[in-house]
């Protein structure tokens, strides 16, 4: 079984889509398999992370911004790569530090997540963007 999901982005955030999976592996009939996503972007990523206090995804986008700043910050004067802005090849770089796919058991159905684990798209780039997750599950 295979999709893609598509999520809409407004800027720098994590974006939440673990019940549009959910529903997809209820409405599909999964049982037990290995879910793998996977997004189709090098300017973004994928991360299991805390949905209960959204102070977390906050924090984590604030940790990012201050790890890799935008290429106009006079830290970054080293890269080349500009053309697209300055939040390029930040991004590129962001997304080349986190994950780009993920392996998640499904049980009866179900994601076999932790209690306060979500599946979120990282969104790297200023601009509103809209990201494919390809999505597959097997044995």
């Amino acid at each position: 079984m295979r999709t893609t999901f598509t999520i809409s982005t407004r800027g720098p955030a994590l974006y939440e889509f673990t019940a549009e999976v959910s529903e997809w592996l209820r409405a599909a009939g999964a049982g037990d398999g290995l879910l793998t996503l996977f997004i189709r972007h090098t300017s973004a990523s994928l991360l299991i992370q805390e949905n209960a206090d959204p102070r977390v995804q906050h924090d984590l986008q604030t940790f990012f911004h201050r790890l890799v700043p935008p290429s106009s910050d006079p830290a970054m004067g080293w890269i080349t790569h500009t053309q697209e802005g300055p939040d390029d090849m930040p991004a590129h770089i962001k997304a080349a530090m986190m994950p780009v796919s993920l392996q998640i058991p499904v049980v009866g159905g179900c994601m076999d997540l932790g209690t306060w684990q979500g599946l979120y798209v990282v969104e790297h780039r200023n601009a509103p963007h809209t990201r494919q997750v390809a999505a597959h599950i097997g044995p």
